[in-house]
């Protein structure tokens, strides 16, 4: 019994292992090279594959989904011969698994060496600052050469990026000062703009607010004349229409006489050549217009000299010192008493004339108000 389980169960054991080498299942998204006797004889597909156990055998396993491939930092000399170090990170896909696995020994080691040569050639034909500002030249450049290159190798090289640029610690600092120089620079132009534009605004606001001002005085200005007009107008149709008499108008113009020392810093003030004028219209206005008549034979007429006795004139110079011998003090007094009443009556005639023009002023308005009632 236990002789014949031994064999059997050997038997069983080789069965499944047959089975086991001769099944294959592939995933989804992967490929399987398969040799026979050591030659290339299919690429399995994926799901349920049948091969012949202990003839073929899978050589490859090769993923066929993108994959990326970072790349270790590489020294590249510019042209103003700087050394930067470039690290770059590359997409690629097989396309072509059997050519993945028997046109290139190592493909990711290829791809690299590749692009390394590629940057070299790139990079040493620019300077610096071209290196760090055309990163998508430079990565479509490199991405066409490896494209190229790769496509007989059975890989697809999707994009190629630039990671890292890398310049000395010298060029760093450098650049950072220069960066700074710049931004300082730029504030600085900022700043003078905004002064610059601060000050226009002002001065336009300036501007604007003078007119606006010289606007509304000139406004001002023009509705007080107009006021003063229309006042005046209506002070002239007043007078016209009440039919005012030289009397009034003489009051008047001495009624606005002191107006001219009212002012607070008026010490003094100049009465105008018509005062006498208008004294004399107001003496002539409410005094007596009668005049005291002399005998002309009292009062010879100048130039001429008295007759003598004998009919003959005496001459002129005699006559005067006769007359003036023959004055007596008691005609001088007498002719002074008279100066002093004159100027008496005259003042008592003035005072009533005011007195009367004041009367008739209040006459005339008492009259204009009740016409304005009406």
């Amino acid at each position: 019994m236990d002789a014949f389980l031994v064999p059997i169960i050997v038997v069983a054991l080789l069965v499944v292992f047959l089975v086991y080498m001769t099944v294959q299942i592939v995933p989804q998204a992967h490929r399987f090279n398969i040799e026979r006797f050591g030659r290339y004889r299919v690429t399995l597909q994926p799901g349920l594959n049948f091969i012949i156990p202990l003839a073929d055998r899978v050589r490859d396993k090769l993923d066929i989904r993108e994959q990326v491939f970072p790349s270790t930092p590489q020294p590249v000399i510019t042209e103003d011969n700087l050394v930067v170090n470039i690290d770059t990170v590359l997409y690629y896909q097989i396309t072509e698994p059997r050519a993945a696995a028997y046109e290139v020994a190592n493909y990711l080691q290829a791809i690299d060496q590749l692009t390394v040569t590629t940057l070299r050639n790139l990079i040493g034909s620019m300077d610096l600052e071209q290196a760090l500002t055309s990163r998508e030249a430079i990565n479509a450049q490199l991405r066409t050469v490896l494209d190229e290159a790769t496509g007989k190798w059975g890989i697809r090289v999707n994009r190629v990026e630039i990671k890292a640029i890398d310049p000395p610690g010298s060029i760093k600092e450098a650049m950072e000062k220069q960066m700074r120089a710049e931004r300082d620079k730029r504030a600085t132009i900022l700043h003078a703009e905004g002064e610059r534009q601060s000050r226009i605004l002002t001065a336009e606001g300036t501007r604007q607010q003078e007119i606006l001002l010289a606007q509304g005085e000139q406004q001002a200005r023009i509705l007080r004349a107009d006021g003063e007009a229309k006042a005046i107008e209506r002070v002239f149709q007043a007078v016209h229409t009440n039919d005012a008499d030289p009397k009034l108008l003489a009051y008047k113009y001495l009624e606005t006489l002191p107006a001219l020392a009212n002012g607070q810093n008026n010490t003094f003030w100049v009465i105008p050549g018509e005062f006498t004028e208008a004294i004399r219209t107001v003496t002539e206005a409410f005094g007596d217009k009668t005049e005291s008549k002399h005998p002309a034979a009292s009062n010879p007429p100048e130039g001429s000299a008295p007759a003598n006795d004998d009919g003959e004139e005496t001459p002129q110079l005699e006559y005067d010192g006769a007359r003036q011998l023959g004055q007596s003090e008691e005609q001088v007094a007498i002719e002074s008493l008279d100066a002093v009443r004159a100027a008496d009556e005259v003042a008592k005639k003035a005072e009533d004339a005011v007195n009367e023009a004041k009367a008739e002023v209040k006459a005339v308005e008492a009259a204009a108000g009740g016409r304005g009632s009406l």
